[in-house]
């Protein structure tokens, strides 16, 4: 009892805090790159007010959600007859982020929600998924969810179920995956009955349901894919459906229980506090479900949710590395190790090795946050703009950099969690100073919602070959744009040389290979993924380079801060960036060897 009190206290004083400034700073960059000033719709959602919320929001993450991260991971969810109890204080935590109207923050105000812009939701999102992340997973599936339901829903389904997700009062859980039917979901077998009052009968089981059962609120609603009896085969014959845990009565009272059972729920290596659930639906054959948007199109509405959902991962690999940062960072201004050069006993972040370390999670959490909070304001644009072109070029934009964003960002952080835990040596090994977590949650990311390989065939066909290569032409034209006010400026022409460099060899790689119409299929297959990991890198370097220009800008407000981000700038494409070339080197490559080795 007295080694977990120790244990217990040391990992809580190794706690998060929001990194305010740098998302204050960033979220102001993305404000301004994306010109949401120019937009009447988002006049009442200015800086000031964007600033406002993400201080309140850090209170919460930091003072209720981080100290319940270590109890989730050490006490887990419990399973029992069919229920599922979250771990001490999740229920409680779960109604004051209800009440404080954290769930519809970028929903709609007329369903409850406050309908903020998305580059005000990004970081207020970051700050949860740091301080807990196994906790706030039920957050992406509400706001997906919601969406899903306001774009194709009946205007019954939504007055019934809308209100009541948008402000917590109900949860939503995404039922794709079966024990025969992962990634492939076009060999899904679950059924879809119809009946004569125009409900369907909903039979099947569904594995890996993220908050598929839990205690902490009233009614769980659950979006279903499954088969109607006459559905064409394969992906085209999959509808959605929304199936409550209890029927909704016509007064929006919850009625009888709806016939769908938790059978257990796994035991995994991180994320303890989150329950990822089997779920069998009507067992009994009364399992009641409505049907969303048209017959035989439910995976077009569920990819709303899932590109929610991948973006969200994104976020997830940022607000990871930023914890591993924290908690490496504190490690090594506390641990006394070795002598520095002038033979006085040290503390481990006087090593240039450790501190390279430390810079390496910096550099790369800065630029993918940077990455993550453009793309959230370029989804504001997307929704608020008027212009036709302007709303197609955003959504062009969106649509390449999402595989990108979660693939990277995803992959990254585990090796960011890796790094943090060698600077912690053999205390990062062991579970006291918490570090461990980290290494653990972070190993999924890269596989939920879309594995690193998905991504990068997402990215090559759908991405760049579909419109032969004008999405990605108009990234690199938004990049050059940068590299060419960063060569104005002495001290960041060297990062801007080696930006330029990069840049040449992506042209190369896409011209003699990603839009080769003589590509092979399993060529490109083969080198999708190291191709998503330069695109990756070379997006990062980008956004560093962009800052370290607006930060030269602003140095005699702050000459350390914004000092620190051109330095930032210089060590990413010194150090991460020609990781990005390598990959690009692999591509030029192809698949040799690949097939030519027999397994």
């Amino acid at each position: 009892m007295v080694l977990f009190v120790w244990r217990l206290s040391r990992r809580q004083s190794m706690s998060y805090q929001a990194p305010y400034q740098d998302m204050q700073w960033l979220m102001q960059q993305a404000y301004q790159a994306q010109q949401l000033a120019n937009f009447d719709s988002l006049a009442d959602f200015d800086l000031d007010l964007a600033n406002a919320i993400i201080d309140e929001a850090s209170k919460f993450a930091s003072g209720v959600l981080a100290p319940l991260n270590v109890v989730g991971d050490e006490e887990g969810c419990h399973f029992a007859d069919g229920n599922v109890t979250t771990p001490q204080g999740w229920k409680d935590a779960y109604a004051q982020f209800r009440d404080a109207g954290w769930i519809g923050l970028a929903l709609p105000e007329e369903y409850g929600g406050q309908g903020l812009p998305k580059y005000i939701a990004q970081p207020v999102n970051e700050m949860w998924l740091s301080s807990n992340l196994a906790f706030v997973m039920f957050a992406a599936l509400a706001q997906g969810g919601s969406e899903i339901l306001l774009k194709f829903a009946s205007d019954e389904i939504k007055a019934r179920y809308l209100s009541q997700i948008v402000t917590g009062e109900w949860t939503v859980a995404m039922a794709l995956t079966e024990p025969n039917a992962g990634s492939d979901l076009g060999a899904l077998s679950t059924k879809a009955l119809p009946q004569e009052d125009g409900t369907y009968l909903i039979k099947g089981q569904k594995i890996y349901i993220t908050y598929g059962e839990h205690d902490m609120a009233d009614n769980i609603v659950h979006l279903v894919l499954a088969r109607t009896p006459d559905a064409p085969a394969g992906s085209r014959g999959i509808s959605l459906f929304a199936v409550p845990k209890y029927r909704v009565q016509a007064d929006g009272s919850l009625g009888e229980f709806n016939d769908i059972r938790c059978t257990g729920i796994e035991h995994k290596t991180g994320l303890h506090g989150s329950p990822t659930c089997s779920i069998s639906y009507g067992d009994n054959d009364a399992c009641q479900g409505e049907l969303i948007g048209e017959l035989n199109q439910g995976l077009m509405a569920m990819f709303v949710l899932m590109n929610e959902a991948r973006l969200s991962c994104g976020m997830q690999g940022v607000a990871l590395g930023e914890l591993g940062f924290q908690k490496a960072l504190q490690y090594a201004q506390e641990r006394v190790q070795g002598a520095g050069y002038d033979g006085q006993r040290v503390t481990i972040i006087e090593h240039p090795d450790v501190k390279r370390m430390l810079l390496s999670l910096r550099a790369e959490t800065f630029g993918l946050r940077a990455l993550g909070y453009q793309i959230a304001a370029m989804i504001d644009v997307a929704e608020q703009s008027d212009d036709k072109d302007q709303r197609r070029a955003m959504h062009q934009q969106i649509a390449l950099l999402t595989p990108i964003f979660k693939g990277f960002s995803t992959e990254q952080a585990n090796i960011m969690a890796g790094t943090a835990v060698q600077v912690f040596g053999g205390m990062g090994f062991v579970e006291e100073t918490g570090i461990a977590q980290v290494m653990r949650d972070a190993r999924i990311i890269t596989i939920y919602e879309g594995t690193t390989g998905i991504q990068s065939k997402d990215l090559v066909y759908r991405k760049v070959r579909a419109d032969k290569g004008a999405a990605v032409q108009a990234l690199i034209a938004s990049m050059k744009a940068s590299l060419a006010a960063a060569r104005e400026i002495a001290p960041l022409q060297a990062s801007a040389s080696r930006f330029d460099v990069a840049l040449e060899q992506l042209e190369i790689s896409l011209s003699q290979v990603l839009l080769d119409e003589a590509q092979s299929n399993a060529g490109l297959d083969a080198l999708s993924v190291p191709f998503l990991m330069a695109m990756g890198g070379i997006c990062c370097s980008w956004q560093l380079l962009q800052s370290a220009v607006t930060a030269y800008g602003e140095l005699a407000n702050d000459e350390t801060y914004f000092g620190n981000v051109m330095a930032l700038c210089d060590y990413y494409s010194s150090y991460h960036l020609p990781h990005a070339q390598a990959s690009l080197t692999t591509v030029m490559s192809g698949s040799q060897g690949v097939d030519a080795y027999r397994f």
